[in-house]
């Protein structure tokens, strides 16, 4: 690797390990092969996981703490198997890179019904181009090496997720495409800057009670101390998002707590409609973020700026793009009005001692707990459903430490998750809190984990089904088979297992896993089937509300 490379393969690994890219996650099959032979032979490490989608949501976990993941996998077999998790990462701005194999340019003579192949043979290049910001198939040789660099430099461009496929009889073929240098990101159109940021001036410096809202694009485009620096400057408190919680430290003084529409806290929720200027900076107004369109918010008080455009109430600036508008706002001249009215923020108490009690333990009991453990050293990922609607109570004091598919919901993406976070950032230790119904998706990938020397925190809330989506509609088809996951580190010959009913028990395994940190934890906890995080019943109450009430109407 240290001469210039000269094949289509070499330039594509030595173009991933330009990217910071260290690990590919993927499956081999026949078609990809001899990739997998010279990614092997290469500075990148092979994860080979159990599944594709485990490998395609590993490798998008991997890009959200790093910038760039990869996924390598075979033709259409391993390919349409990942399509689920590439839709995720599109969905959420995940910078993740597709890399598939295919038969070779020679066999397609005559259009032969060869292995894998469902329709024609680029069915899957004309898939993934929708779920995709860039694709290619490096079929023009000659080509090559500027098509690599197109679609990677889109890739870390657009924060989303990008196709390559490559016919298994080119990837020793020559090329000699020069490295082009990164394209520097699309401005914003001048004069429309300025008259954006001059409306928005003027409702920021009239507001009485302004509030921001950091959205996940600040922590995707790296804009966390802009976005410090004017709050700093301007001393307004912000909220984030379930989908960009943790994007920013929620022990700032200024945090105002994770904004969700009836499912987040009561005072957040009423510092957020109750402001006379709403800020939101690179923020997903998703069915999710909005509480399941629980939220109160009136876009006549609303100022956004994202990747894509910008609105000042009703005026849309679709040429005025998130980074160009923030550091605008960071140089403007806003001073605070003297009839400022202060927001009440809630109070942050320091996490508090956990006083076991040997009774049967609860959700809002476990997470008190977790409150207790949870620090700059791990990682949180929390996989949709009860997991993810619990977490948002938590106060994660450490920034970029959660992760959760709090748009797109895709179950089972935690526990391959834990395996791409601990790989992009050894120096935080996974805790992952999977419901059992996600976790039999995915969970197989607890000896990928345990395969590498990881060594993730699993806990498993247990209610005996699909929890949250019983109190919705019930019926046997909520129903899963019982396991006995703390059995697992015993079925896989490596880690801890626990089987826990009390608190006590669940603290007790709780620091037996914290104390080895060399492999993998199974923490299996017997929820009651009934038994709701705080989170939940709020938004069910909110709900049932908005149920009765139209009901009224109706009459």
């Amino acid at each position: 690797m240290e001469t210039q490379p000269k094949t289509v393969s070499e330039y594509l690994i030595r173009r991933l390990a330009d990217y910071g890219v260290e690990h590919i996650f993927g499956v081999p099959g026949d078609y990809v092969l001899q990739f997998f032979q010279q990614l092997e032979n290469s500075p990148l490490r092979v994860i080979n996981t159990c599944d594709e989608q485990g490998a395609g949501f590993a490798a998008d976990a991997y890009a959200r703490l790093r910038g760039l993941g990869v996924v390598c996998v075979t033709y259409c077999v391993g390919g349409l198997k990942i399509v689920n998790s590439t839709a995720q990462a599109f969905a959420e701005k995940s910078p993740l890179v597709v890399i598939s194999g295919a038969p070779g340019l020679s066999e397609r003579w005559r259009n032969p019904l060869l292995h894998h192949k469902v329709r024609d043979f680029d069915t899957q290049l004309q898939i993934f181009r929708q779920l995709t910001v860039a694709a290619t198939d490096l079929t023009e040789v000659e080509n090559g090496c500027c098509e690599i660099d197109r679609v990677l430099a889109a890739a870390v461009r657009y924060k989303r997720p990008v196709y390559i496929e490559l016919p298994r009889d080119l990837t020793t073929a020559t090329c000699s495409c020069p490295r082009d240098p990164m394209p520097p990101p699309e401005a914003s159109d001048p004069q429309a800057l300025r008259e954006a940021l001059d409306e928005a001036v003027r409702r920021i410096t009239r507001a009485c009670r302004p509030v921001l809202i950091a959205g996940i694009e600040i922590q995707r485009f790296g804009l966390q101390q802009s976005f410090l620096e004017f709050v700093h400057k301007t001393g307004i408190p912000f909220a984030t998002t379930p989908l960009s919680k943790s994007t920013l430290s929620e022990d700032h003084p200024l945090f105002l707590g994770v904004y969700a529409g009836a499912v987040g806290k009561e005072e957040t929720r009423q510092a957020v409609e109750n402001s006379d200027c709403l800020i939101m900076l690179g923020a997903f107004m998703t069915d999710v973020n909005l509480g399941i369109f629980t939220a109160r918010l009136d876009q006549a008080l609303t100022i956004s700026s994202a990747s894509d455009g910008s609105c000042m109430a009703f005026h849309r600036y679709p040429d005025v793009f998130l980074t160009d508008f923030l550091q605008g706002l960071c140089d403007a001249d806003i001073v605070a009005l003297s009839g400022r009215v202060p927001v009440d923020r809630p109070k942050l108490e320091p996490s508090p001692a956990f006083e076991t009690r040997d009774e049967p333990i609860t959700i809002r009991r476990l997470f008190v707990c977790l409150e207790t453990v949870i620090d700059g050293r791990m990682v949180l990922l929390a996989d949709p459903g009860e997991a993810m609607f619990a977490a948002i109570d938590l106060t994660i004091r450490h920034p970029a430490v959660f992760l959760a598919p709090a748009y797109y919901t895709s179950m089972g993406f935690a526990v391959p998750g834990a395996i791409g976070a601990q790989l992009a950032r050894p120096d935080l230790r996974p805790l992952v809190l999977v419901g059992d119904g996600a976790f039999q998706m995915t969970g197989m990938e607890i000896s990928t984990a345990a395969r590498f020397g990881l060594s993730p925190i699993v806990v498993v809330l247990n209610n005996s089904g699909y929890g949250t989506e019983r109190p919705m509609t019930d019926g046997g088809f909520n129903d899963i088979p019982a396991w006995r996951y703390s059995r697992l580190p015993e079925a896989i010959g490596s880690g801890l297992g626990f089987e826990v009913f009390t608190e006590t028990q669940f603290a007790e395994a709780l620091k037996a896993a914290l104390d080895n940190s060399l492999v993998p934890t199974v923490i299996d906890v017997h929820l009651d089937a009934n038994d709701h995080s705080p989170a939940l019943k709020r938004l069910t109450d909110a709900l049932g509300a908005k149920v009765r009430a139209s009901a009224k109407l109706s009459e």
